[in-house]
């Protein structure tokens, strides 16, 4: 798989957004924006979406398309097809303090799901799912301290996690609910840039 190795600040601020766990010395500034046509915002919202998620476009795409066969509408869908994936939601519990943190420790097998060893991030994390670092004391070297970073910074958990921190061990209730991405991103111009191609 593809990622993305240049220079990340650009698209920041090309893109005017704020990836999480992305902190850095010079400020945000918002460009000037002169009239934009409607292809422009579609498109920067797509990659305002790609950029969060560290996906590619072959990816959005598969994601886009699953989304438009399911119930309900494509925006919502698509968004919760994304923020159930095993790193986003290792991310949200802060076992991890950024998204590529949370695919790393799922790559390098340090994350197990319901009792098993799971090695792909884009694993779609389930309603009662239970997800737990490993017995082996660099997995639970590395948690610990991510756990520890993230409970110094007091991140607001979303309704739909719990986390055990002495125990490693996050939970997955409920499938999330639009209002808690948290995203400042309008999920049905995406739909509309993709809508020639599905």
């Amino acid at each position: 798989m593809s990622r993305y190795r240049g220079p990340r600040f650009k698209k920041v601020q090309r893109l005017e957004t704020n990836l999480p766990g992305f902190t850095t010395k010079r400020p945000i500034i918002p460009l000037k924006k002169k009239r934009e046509r409607i292809y422009i915002t579609r498109l920067k919202e797509k990659q305002k979406l790609r950029l969060h998620y560290g996906l590619t476009e072959r990816q959005l795409l598969k994601y886009v398309r699953i989304a438009g066969k399911a119930k309900g509408p494509t925006g919502q869908v698509l968004l919760q097809l994304l923020e159930m994936r095993l790193d986003n939601t290792l991310f949200r519990l802060g076992m991890a303090s950024t998204i590529p943190q949370a695919r790393q420790l799922v790559n390098h097998r340090h994350i197990l799901v319901n009792g098993r060893i799971v090695d792909i991030p884009s694993y779609r994390c389930k309603p009662r799912d239970i997800l737990t670092g490993r017995e082996k004391a660099k997995s639970r070297n590395l948690m610990q301290n991510y756990l520890d970073s993230s409970s110094s910074s007091h991140k607001r958990l979303p309704n739909h996690l719990t986390t055990h921190p002495l125990q490693y061990k996050g939970l997955v209730h409920q499938i999330i609910d639009r209002r808690c991405v948290g995203l400042k991103i309008n999920e049905f111009l995406v739909v509309e840039y993709y809508s020639r191609q599905t």
